[in-house]
């Protein structure tokens, strides 16, 4: 849904207007004070004089054309106001009103007989139980709660789904001196979504970047497109998504379900769609002011020039936790630092030029200039500030200001400027900021590393959506097959085992295991010298999930008396759960690392992949890395190296390397299959997936269906 009329109106009803209203009052208040040149109308069934002004008794009495109608009357009148509107052409509306769909059944039931009335007739709106917008950009602020002084007119786009939090961020935004080009207050979403006034905002000249507060993801498929949208055009999107459930499991067969919680598919799907996720409504402000203010980040070799020792070692400490790198100095830029630090101070990175900042006003300025030139650096940290309070003669420190600002315009790499703790910018900075061009500067060093850190991450997801690297394939959510054609087998349901899940992925192409089903002793000691000693045995029978829960599973034999022993426990154990349980005979496989690779189907996101160390420990180590497929074999590799087990599979301890392309071959394969099953998968899941050396090797599988729909 197109909403550029709804932001862009040339003349405003208010209806419901009235002085008894602190919302009537602060709406009018905000349309007057911050540069909306239209008219505005009000309208009150009692006419008379509100707020100083005549009124109208209805919509159809203002004698000129209104562009958008902000909705203030009763619940029950909400629907004849929109009618009365529609027959005048009016098209757009915002609904303050609350007592809808987050008051009950009945409010529930009002809310679908106005969104069904605007879909009828075309209408947009935003709410109800909103407080409206402010697009600062256009000067446009029909919005019901007072904003703080002075309105900040920037490149953040601010989208909340909370109208509560709405004065906070603005509060935050203007004491960080982060500009705004449109807040929205969502309300309900009867009719204008998140996604719309996001697909809005990538298309704005005015905004650089989107901030969003999010209490819930109400479509993924289209929440996916508009993102991706985002990351393409180089719009960081940055979001607070509340609401971290606990760990649910979608399917008790597999341990993979006991991995992939609701929230743990929302932080993949965001990591994947070049969202940056955030904790807290000071990150959110932070993270977009950095992103508003640079822009891409070219890499993560960062310089940092400080004028203290301890705050070197606070961004030491949080770089390693963000991925930063910290590189030495080049030898040129080294030799041309001794010359300019102080004696007593150590030139290496981070830079500490020394308290003796406050004799040398230049050393700061001069050491900035010389870091930044070096070969080595992707980018520069420097710990810097606006003043706080406005000396008798303002001019030096205008001056001082102005110098650096100067040094950072001339940069040959972008400067990000961070302070050392979070505190208010003050009026007296803003205009020292406004005046001399000194850049905006990130408030403390645990938020800028924070910020940086996502900068960081969001410009290489950006880089590799420019270059066909990035977010791959359909949008997320639609819980459709993938690329791969095929489906799920005839009759498929419940839970298939070993043998005939094994038998599937071989039949698709992936490295399974070898192995046979024994019906008695003698078949089970045959297939063992077939595939030669030692060997495994394992409890085959549909619905058996996990076998060596119940004893169904002897590893190393290595003789026939050591199978037929093997086989009669086997069955004992395993017929005592499943009368018709049989035994399967595969080949030992030793050494190696063993992985999890499983798909579950996530009821919003779709099928989810998660990868992980595997065996027996895969629910008590819980490392495991989460994508929402479709992924490709590059998506893979990323995955794997954030696992904290990572170094496991580059061979620590003179153990064989793995090869991670093969690897990420067959998990992407993997993932693929799934795809292809279609509606009917519920999970399936390898545990363990061998990895030896380039030998890549599932050896256990399962599969649970879908029940068919009733």
């Amino acid at each position: 849904m197109s909403v550029e009329a709804l932001f862009n109106p040339r003349s405003i009803a208010l209806v419901g207007a009235t002085d008894k209203s602190g919302w009537s009052v602060s709406t009018l208040l905000n349309l007057r004070t911050h540069g909306f040149s239209g008219p505005v109308h009000l309208v009150n069934p009692r006419g008379g004089v509100v707020h100083g002004s005549p009124a109208f008794r209805s919509l159809a009495e203002i004698p000129s054309p209104v562009d958008l109608a902000y909705v203030m009357v009763p619940t029950a009148a909400v629907l004849g106001v929109l009618k009365e509107g529609a027959k005048l052409g009016i098209g757009c509306y915002v609904i303050l009103t609350a007592g809808f769909g987050e008051a009950g059944a009945e409010g529930a039931r009002l809310e679908a007989e106005i969104a069904g009335f605007a879909r009828e007739n075309g209408l947009t709106i935003l709410g109800p139980n909103g407080n409206g917008y402010i697009n600062a950009a256009a000067d446009v602020t029909p919005y019901g709660l007072p904003v703080p002084e002075p309105l900040l007119r920037g490149s953040v786009g601010v989208v909340l789904q909370s109208g509560a939090l709405a004065s906070s961020v603005l509060g935050f935004a203007q004491a960080r001196n982060v500009g705004i080009s449109l807040l929205t207050s969502m309300g309900n979403e009867s009719v204008v979504t998140v996604t719309d006034v996001v697909d809005y905002l990538v298309d704005d000249p005015a905004t650089r970047v989107i901030a969003l507060f999010l209490e819930t993801i109400r479509n993924p498929a289209e929440f996916s497109r508009v993102a991706r949208r985002a990351l393409v055009a180089g719009k960081p999107i940055v979001a607070l998504k509340i609401g971290r459930s606990r760990l649910a499991s979608h399917t008790a067969q597999a341990h993979t379900g006991a991995l992939v919680g609701d929230d743990d598919v929302i932080d993949a799907a965001l990591r994947q769609l070049g969202v940056i996720r955030v904790r807290s409504l000071e990150d959110l402000i932070i993270t977009s002011g950095l992103l508003a203010a640079t822009g891409p980040l070219p890499g993560r070799r960062v310089g940092v020039v400080t004028p203290s020792g301890g705050a070197s070692e606070i961004i030491a400490d949080r770089a390693e936790d963000e991925g930063l790198e910290l590189p030495p100095f080049a030898a040129a830029t080294v030799e041309k630092l001794a010359g300019i630090v102080p004696s007593f101070g150590t030139v290496q990175n981070p830079l500490d030029v020394t308290g003796y900042v406050l004799v040398d006003r230049t050393l700061l300025g001069r050491a900035l200039e010389t870091v930044t030139a070096d070969p080595g650096i992707d980018l520069v940290m420097l710990l810097s500030e606006p003043p706080r309070i406005a000396p008798a003669d303002p001019a030096p420190v205008l001056a001082m200001y102005q110098a650096s600002a100067r040094r950072i315009a001339e940069s040959p790499v972008p400067v990000v400027v961070v302070s050392n703790v979070l505190t208010d910018v003050t009026e007296f900075g803003r205009q020292v900021q406004r005046e001399t061009g000194f850049p905006y500067v990130m408030g403390g060093i645990e938020h800028g590393l924070t910020a940086l850190g996502a900068a960081v991450r969001w410009s290489e997801a950006h880089r590799r959506a420019l270059t066909g690297g990035g977010p791959a394939g359909r949008a997320a959510g639609t819980g459709g097959s993938g690329s791969v054609s095929g489906g799920a087998p005839e009759g498929a349901h419940g839970v298939w085992a070993e043998h005939r899940a094994a038998a599937l992925l071989a039949a698709a192409g992936l490295p399974v295991v070898p192995s046979e089903t024994a019906a008695d002793e003698a078949a089970a000691v045959a297939a063992a010298e077939r595939f030669g000693y030692p060997v495994v045995l394992k409890a085959a029978a549909e619905g058996l999930g996990h076998k060596s829960d119940i004893g169904g599973v002897r590893l190393g034999l290595s003789g026939p008396e050591e199978v037929r022993q093997a086989y009669r426990e086997v069955v004992a154990a395993a017929r005592a759960h499943a009368p018709d349980a049989g035994v399967l005979v595969q080949p030992q496989r030793g050494g190696g690392i063993e992985l999890l690779a499983g798909v579950v189907r996530d009821p919003a996101w779709g099928l989810t992949l998660a990868v992980g160390l595997g065996g027996v420990w895969v629910e008590v180590l819980r490392d495991a890395a989460l994508r929402v497929l479709p992924v490709d074999a590059g998506e893979v590799r990323r995955a794997l190296s954030e696992l904290r087990g990572a170094a496991l599979l580059d061979g620590a301890r003179g153990t064989e390397p793995a090869d991670l392309d093969a690897v990420a071959d067959v998990v992407a394969g993997i993932a693929a299959f799934a795809e292809s099953l279609g509606d009917g998968l519920e999970s399936l899941e390898i545990n363990p997936l061998l990895v030896t050396g380039s030998r890549v090797e599932a050896l256990d599988a399962l599969i649970t269906w879908r029940p068919p729909p009733s």
